[in-house]
């Protein structure tokens, strides 16, 4: 099968740290996997950062965690799916990644494709749609329907904000503060839903009172944790909650948060299929309804380039465009 793989870390302007390679197919499916013919990909901050980071001495090592496709083949144990359905996942961060033709998987954490969207649109959601959800949900604890509080939002424009914004509007009650830079992001989160865009460059502490000026309930920091911290530990009301989903450059002083009694969640979207966990089903259940949600209007996707093929050249590009730190919604690559 056509892939696309790294052998070490190197930066993403060097033609060696993405290449295109032809790996076997993998063996017949067990257990409760699928074998997906992977028909779409989308590219996510955690590719960048194993790309990076991990060196696979030498090995032909496949990355991507977003995919839309259509089962091959079912495990004997596999109930869900079935060969033909097409399907949309995020993947698991122990295994081979979906910048391949054909993927195992398995079926707990695999929903069916929004019958509305192309395998592309599709494969824009699933990764960013799970950490906000879960975040927003299981993390911290907010309630279908909860009123009368008020969610933070810092990062709002990208791939894991865009679908915060969404879920939060839709499913909750919660008076939505989006953070956003530039003129085109703040447009985009206010497309989204928010119910304020305030701007990050300057600070936080003053632009977010000006529209919440009883505090915060919620906060999702998604990104640059560190800069914002003191800021986001002011704004927390007592007793509120900071969760969060990056990798702080700089430690984090969690004694700030004792005298509100602030709580602190971090959230990453693999610690179910990487641990087996009892509730793994939950991420295929999840992925169901977000379907069904985007398929009545609900919920919408966050596709905002197409970079082509799934060959190693477009890769790289979409590697160096999340690396920019610019990028607003979701890069997608489609086909071999």
């Amino acid at each position: 099968m056509k892939a696309v793989a790294y052998r070490q870390s190197l930066p993403i302007d060097d033609p060696h740290s993405l290449l295109d390679v032809v790996l076997p197919d993998p063996t017949a499916p067990t257990g409760r996997d699928l074998l997906v013919r992977v028909q779409a990909v989308s590219v996510n901050p955690v590719d960048t950062k194993i790309r990076r980071n991990v060196d696979p001495a030498g090995a032909d090592k496949v990355l991507g965690w977003d995919a839309a496709g259509t089962v091959v083949a079912a495990g004997p144990e596999a109930t869900l799916f079935k060969p033909g359905d097409a399907v949309f996942y995020a993947g698991a961060i122990d295994r081979p990644g979906s910048n391949a033709e054909l993927q195992l998987v398995d079926e707990r954490i695999v929903g069916r494709k929004p019958a509305t969207l192309d395998f592309a649109q599709a494969a824009a959601l699933p990764l960013t749609t799970i950490t906000a959800w879960e975040l927003l949900f299981d993390r911290l604890g907010v309630a279908r329907g909860d009123q009368h509080k008020t969610l933070l939002v810092v990062g709002a424009a990208g791939g894991v904000g865009s679908m915060a914004v969404q879920i939060a509007r839709k499913l909750t009650g919660l008076t939505v503060i989006g953070t956003a830079s530039r003129p085109e992001t703040q447009a985009w989160v206010r497309e989204l839903g928010a119910h304020h865009v305030v701007d990050h460059r300057a600070g936080l502490l003053e632009p977010v009172r000006a529209v919440a000026p009883d505090g915060v309930d919620y906060v999702m920091s998604l990104t640059h944790t560190e800069q914002h911290y003191e800021a986001l530990v002011e704004l927390l009301n007592p007793q509120g909650k900071l969760g969060l989903i990056d990798d702080p450059a700089t430690p984090i002083d969690i004694r700030a948060l004792k005298r509100k009694s602030i709580s602190l969640h971090w959230e990453f979207m693999y610690t179910r299929s990487l641990f087996h966990t009892a509730d793994m089903l939950a991420q295929h259940r999840l992925l169901q309804e977000v379907a069904d949600l985007v398929d009545a209007g609900a919920l919408r996707g966050t596709q905002r380039e197409h970079y082509g093929t799934i060959d190693a050249a477009n890769l790289r590009r979409a590697h160096a465009q999340l690396e920019s730190g610019s990028t607003i919604g979701k890069i997608v690559l489609e086909g071999f």
